[in-house]
């Protein structure tokens, strides 16, 4: 693979090693005023993963293929000292979704030797990819569109038949997952930490910016006992360790986002599930939450009712077609009688005030004896 490739796909076997080839010592990459604009476009490549997009400019020359090259072991230094795994996990799926923008336009052999490089063995005939259902699997785990199911493929000899772009698609999952694994970096060297400190500090404020946003809320506070009832069911069965089918789990997820709740409060929510994975759970909300440029709202009540998950009905439900309608109309209800309450007790201490200034009636005196 040529140097400009190697350059959109710098986490590659191959990537890897040309740049191990290059001789370029940790410190030179640190401090060499060469590698300026490599530092540059890794802090660049880093901050563009918080807004979701990690752009991919045209290759035109050799120090800019060099400068892209260098910028992602940089930019991995940086992820590695900010030490978080949700902010991990968003790094990855834009370097992921970047290297799917190219992918999903090269030819069918390249991506066949792409996906050598992440073990998947496959091969290509008649317009299609026959790829072996295990690493289907594997890849497809993740991708929670119907279409993506097993028992919606057709399975012969072992093997999937799938396009070029769905092709293209489970090796962005791959890209993902590599990445993603390859951290926490165990020992960080001081030098490193030290270098990219200010960086770090100025990508952390960023994010926690961003995750803010994630849970942005007009309600206020999040008040549990005002949940509709399909939510407070579901809830409750998450707490009780019941697994919740993929619908009700996404309806509750994206309700709790919207009403205020961060993304670590729900993961938190379902890690007595049987079945639950920190990692596969957090990359799931995440998503709903916004991380991929679309947040998800949670589905209206006939939405519910047709997957099943509209449980104890009340009287309120009947006139609201939404739980975030729900949700709001309770709110609404509770702060109308908390002020009428205040306002009651008010006026009563005005009452209990007035009373006390008025003046009072003399007993009656004794007939001296």
């Amino acid at each position: 693979m040529q140097a400009e490739k190697l350059a959109y796909y710098p986490f590659t076997s191959e990537a890897s090693a040309h740049v191990g080839n290059l001789g370029i010592s940790l410190e030179s990459l640190l401090n060499s005023r060469a590698y300026r604009a490599a530092r540059a476009r890794g802090i660049d490549r880093v901050k563009e993963a918080l807004e979701g997009e990690i752009k991919k400019p045209p290759m035109s020359g050799e120090a800019q293929v060099l400068s892209e090259l260098l910028s992602y072991p940089f930019a991995r230094m940086l992820v590695a000292c900010v030490d978080d795994q949700l902010f991990t996990r968003r790094y990855a799926l834009a370097e992921a979704k970047a290297a799917y923008t190219f992918m999903r336009n090269e030819n069918p052999d390249f991506l066949l030797e792409f996906g050598e490089d992440f073990g998947i063995q496959a091969d290509f005939q008649d317009s299609y990819f026959n790829m072996h259902f295990t690493d289907y699997i594997r890849f497809s785990n993740s991708l929670k569109d119907p279409s993506w199911k097993l028992t919606n493929r057709q399975l012969r000899a072992g093997k999937i038949k799938i396009t070029r772009e769905e092709f293209a698609r489970l090796l962005e999952e791959a890209v993902r997952e590599r990445i993603e694994q390859s951290f926490p970096i165990p020992e960080i060297p001081p030098e490193v930490s030290s270098f990219c400190a200010p960086y770090v500090a100025e990508i952390k404020e960023q994010f926690e910016v961003q995750k803010k946003k994630f849970g942005a809320t007009d309600f206020g506070a999040v008040e549990p006992e005002l949940f509709p009832p399909c939510i407070a069911h579901a809830l409750a069965n998450a707490q009780g360790g019941v697994n919740l089918a993929h619908s009700m789990r996404f309806a509750m997820t994206s309700f709790l986002l919207s009403v205020g709740m961060s993304v670590d409060e729900i993961l938190n929510l379902f890690n007595i599930s049987p079945d639950f994975d920190a990692e596969k759970t957090l990359y799931q909300i995440e998503h709903i939450a916004g991380a991929t440029g679309n947040t998800y709202k949670p589905p209206a009540c006939d939405t519910m009712r047709t997957y099943g998950n509209c449980v104890g009905k009340d009287r309120l439900c009947e006139k609201i077609s939404h739980p975030l309608g729900y949700y709001e109309k309770k709110v609404f209800i509770r702060n109308k009688e908390q002020g009428e309450r205040e306002g009651e007790e008010k006026r009563n201490e005005n009452k209990k005030g007035n009373e006390s200034e008025k003046p009072g009636k003399m007993p009656p005196e004794k007939d001296p004896k």
